[in-house]
């Protein structure tokens, strides 16, 4: 539970507050004349002993719907969006009863069966003279029907836990408190401001703004974020493509480059063997022509000077 929902109770409480003064007037008066006998003193301890068991009862009260929201409700809402657009939906409705809409009169009436239930126990605490008997006036006065706790309620159900939904609860009962604490003539001041300016009805607005920014807001994030995801993707697809169309070049080059020194080597390689066997075969061939054109002289030679021998013979003769 946030502190931005504490809050809101907290001011729904205050802002309401008026609206107790007409169910829960007649009940303070009540307390207050069976307090006469006591000391000042004494008396605003027990004043603040039975708005401690009030608060109290809210808080078990809130302790009660979390439980359900948690037991019941939790289970079908796991997984999915609901519990966030449930408590939207919760604010927008509380707003609304806030802005003067009857939604919760009916609740009221069957809290008032209840309340007539109770009227023994409730004869049993007064005079207010001691500390358990104004605890447990105060856990009384937490059950009488009341349209404004109902919405606390609808809100403590969808607050995740049950310690949340009693924390829920308890600061709603503290901001209830400065009105029904408050002198005749404070009471009047803040009755008129609260009037004037319509705080209330303000406040009612404030929530049902607040409640569809919880319904709505995550859902368009979650599509712009959805859509920054996919143009990403894209992005990506991209990249990769110009990376592959890069790559191929490159390849192509790598292997034509790898294929071009290879016929080179290839190249030198064979000019190599083909000098070694120009080496290899040069020599012996020089000497063989040589040696057989020396051959052929010397047998040039021999018979030039048969010929000659010969012609000195015939001259002879």
């Amino acid at each position: 539970m946030t502190t931005a929902l504490l809050v809101a109770a907290l001011l729904m409480g205050f802002f309401g507050s008026p609206h107790c003064l007409g169910m829960c007037g007649g009940l303070v008066t009540a307390f207050g004349l069976s307090m006469k006998d006591v000391s000042p003193a004494k008396r605003r301890a027990l004043v603040a002993t039975y708005h401690l068991g009030r608060l109290s009862s809210y808080a078990l009260l809130g302790l009660v719907a979390g439980l359900i929201g948690t037991t019941v409700l939790e289970p079908l809402m796991r997984g999915n969006n609901m519990p966030r657009i449930l408590l939207g939906l919760v604010l927008v409705f509380v707003g609304v009863t806030m802005l003067g809409a009857p939604f919760l009169t009916k609740l009221e009436r069957y809290g008032m069966r209840f309340w007539q239930y109770l009227s023994p126990l409730r004869q049993k605490v007064f005079p207010l003279n001691t500390f358990p008997r104004a605890l447990a006036a105060g856990l009384l006065w937490g059950f009488l029907p009341c349209g404004l706790v109902y919405g606390a309620l609808l809100i403590a159900v969808v607050a995740h836990d049950p310690l949340s939904g009693a924390a829920l609860m308890f600061v709603f009962g503290l901001g209830t408190v400065p009105m029904l604490v408050a002198t005749h003539e404070t009471v009047g001041w803040l009755r008129d401001k609260i009037g004037r300016f319509r705080l209330r009805q303000m406040n009612g607005a404030l929530m049902v703004v607040s409640g569809m920014a919880v319904i709505v807001v995550p859902l368009v994030m979650a599509n712009m974020h959805g859509g920054h995801d996919m143009s990403n993707m894209h992005g990506d697809h991209m990249q990769m493509n110009d990376s592959q169309m890069m790559d191929m070049p490159m390849d192509g080059s790598m292997n034509h480059g790898s294929h071009s020194a290879t016929t080179t080597d290839a190249d030198t390689n064979a000019h190599h063997d083909m000098s070694q066997m120009n080496h290899d075969m040069t020599p012996p061939m020089d000497d063989t022509m040589n040696h057989s054109m020396h051959d052929m002289d010397s047998m040039t030679s021999e018979a030039d000077m048969q010929n000659h021998h010969e012609a000195m013979i015939e001259s002879a003769e």
